[in-house]
């Protein structure tokens, strides 16, 4: 091969960012630090067309599965859900109880920017944040400079959570 065409194979490999998920917390950690004691069956919570209509509302477009799993003990719930930041999908973890989130993960970030929201100190802004009656959260959380669409993407899954939370706890248990 000539050097022409070896710089020109280098510099296309270094221009392609290859970036592999980093796993920061397995989903079975998240479940078991959620629940003191005994970590709970799996539940399921069917996913009517009413459900459906309000998870539109919060993500601007209907799930694609028929249920959604999800772990319970009494007022609290722990579910783990994923969506899109930039190209890649996010998957974190949410602890609600009464209305509330409690707690705040990410598990899976597979993202080359944003990855800051993985950080307590943005993650502990969700904590306590509960839904008013449109389905916005009742409280502001603070960005993270070049990290929107990835901010957002938490914005939207604590939002979701919470109304799956809802949801699941209007059903008997």
């Amino acid at each position: 091969m000539n050097h022409r065409l070896l710089s020109f194979i280098f510099a296309l490999l270094a221009a392609c960012q290859v970036h592999a998920a980093q796993v920061i917390e397995t989903p079975e950690t998240f479940v078991a630090s959620a629940f003191t004691g005994t970590t709970p069956s799996q539940a399921v919570l069917w996913l009517t067309p009413d459900i459906q209509s309000g998870i539109s509302r919060i993500v601007g477009q209907r799930l694609p599965n028929l249920r959604q799993r999800y772990w319970r003990s009494g007022q609290r719930s722990a579910w783990i859900l994923e969506k899109v930041g930039k190209e890649e999908p996010i998957t974190a973890g949410f602890v609600i109880e009464d209305g509330r989130i409690v707690s705040a993960h990410v598990l899976i970030y597979r993202e080359t920017r944003g990855w800051e929201i993985r950080y307590p100190n943005f993650r502990d802004q969700f904590i306590g944040l509960s839904l008013d009656q449109d389905l916005a959260l009742n409280g502001r959380f603070d960005g993270i400079a070049g990290a929107t669409l990835s901010v957002n993407a938490m914005g939207q899954m604590a939002r979701l959570a919470l109304y799956l939370h809802s949801a699941a706890m209007s059903n008997k248990p």
